[in-house]
C-alpha cells in the first residue's frame, strides 16, 4: 500500500497529464489529427488514464478512512494508558512520601508498564502518538526511579524525585491532548479520562 502523500502526488500527476493532453487536443490541430488517425491508441490511453485516476482517488479515500479509524483506536489506547498513569503516579508519589503502600505502588507501576507494552505497537505508527509513547516511557522510568528511592518517613520525600515524577506526568498529559481530542466526551469518560 502506498503512503498517503506519494499516492496523492501520483493522483495529482496523472490528473495533470490528463488535463495537459486535453489542452493539447483542444489547441493543437496537428495533435488532434494524430490522435484521430490512431483511434485504438487514443482509446487505450484514455482508458488507462481514467482507470489510474479512479484507482488513485479511491485509494486516497480508503486511506483517509483507515487513518481516521486507526486514530480513534490510538486515542482510546492513550486514554486507557493515561488513566493507569494517573493511578500509578498517585501510588508511587504516596509511597515516596511514606504515606502509601510500597507493594500497592509496585503493582500499579507493573500494571502501567504492562499496558504501555501492549499499547506500544499501536502508538508507534504516527508522529503524534509516537511522541506520546516517548513521554509515557519517560514516565515509566520516573515511576521506577520513585519506587527505587523507597519509602521515607511520613511526610518526607526527595524533592527532586517528586518534581521529576510530576513533570513527567504533566508532559505525558500534554502529549495526550492531541490524541484525546479524537474521542467524544462519552468515549473519554468510558475510558476513565
Amino acid at each position: 500500500m502506498l503512503r498517503r502523500w506519494p499516492g496523492a502526488t501520483a493522483a495529482a500527476l496523472i490528473t495533470l497529464v490528463t488535463i495537459g493532453l486535453i489542452a493539447i487536443d483542444l489547441t493543437d490541430a496537428s495533435a488532434r489529427r494524430w490522435w484521430a488517425d490512431r483511434a485504438f491508441a487514443t482509446d487505450v490511453v484514455a482508458g488507462i488514464l481514467v482507470v489510474l485516476i479512479t484507482v488513485l482517488v479511491v485509494d486516497q479515500v480508503v486511506r483517509v478512512r483507515q487513518l481516521k479509524d486507526r486514530a480513534r483506536a490510538t486515542a482510546a489506547q492513550a486514554a486507557i494508558l493515561m488513566l493507569e498513569a494517573q493511578r500509578a503516579k498517585q501510588a508511587v508519589s504516596a509511597a515516596m512520601k511514606g504515606s502509601g503502600d510500597q507493594d500497592a505502588a509496585l503493582d500499579e507501576v507493573r500494571t502501567y508498564m504492562t499496558i504501555l507494552s501492549i499499547s506500544a505497537p499501536v502508538l508507534i505508527d504516527a508522529r503524534v502518538s509516537r511522541t506520546f509513547l516517548e513521554h509515557a516511557q519517560r514516565l515509566g522510568a520516573e515511576l521506577a526511579r520513585g519506587l527505587a528511592s523507597g519509602g521515607k518517613a511520613p511526610g518526607r520525600t526527595t524533592t527532586g524525585s517528586d518534581s521529576r515524577l510530576e513533570g513527567a506526568f504533566r508532559s505525558l498529559r500534554a502529549a495526550s491532548a492531541p490524541l484525546l481530542e479524537m474521542l467524544t466526551a462519552e468515549e473519554r469518560s468510558a475510558a476513565g479520562s
